[in-house]
C-alpha cells in the first residue's frame, strides 16, 4: 500500500526570495548549457559536455544559490538529451528552452 503526504509551505521574505533566486539561476544555467550545445553542434558536429561550474566565471551572482540546485539542472538536461537520442524514432521531443 502506498501512502502520500501533502504539504504546504509558506516561507518567509527571506525564504521566498531565496527560492526565486534558485529556480532564476537554474533556469540560467540549462537555458545557456543548452544554447552552448546547440550551437557547438551546429559549427563542429560533435557533441559538448559542458557544466555548471563554467558559468560561474561568467554570472558571479551563481555563488549565492545551492550548488546542488545547479547540478540536478546540468543532471537534468544529460537526461533530457539522452531520451532524445534513445526515443529519436518516437514521439519524444528534443530538449528545449525554459
Amino acid at each position: 500500500m502506498l501512502k502520500a503526504y501533502k504539504y504546504r509551505l509558506y516561507p518567509n521574505s527571506e525564504q521566498k526570495i531565496f527560492f526565486s533566486k534558485t529556480f532564476g539561476c537554474s533556469r540560467l544555467v540549462y537555458n545557456s548549457m543548452l544554447t552552448d550545445r546547440i550551437k557547438h553542434y551546429q559549427e563542429t558536429n560533435k557533441s559538448l559536455n559542458n557544466n555548471y561550474v563554467q558559468y560561474k566565471e561568467q554570472y558571479p551572482f551563481l555563488s549565492e544559490v545551492d550548488s546542488l540546485a545547479l547540478a540536478n539542472t546540468y543532471l537534468n538536461l544529460n537526461v533530457a538529451y539522452s531520451n532524445f537520442f534513445k526515443n529519436q524514432g518516437s514521439l519524444t521531443k528534443k530538449p528545449r528552452l525554459l
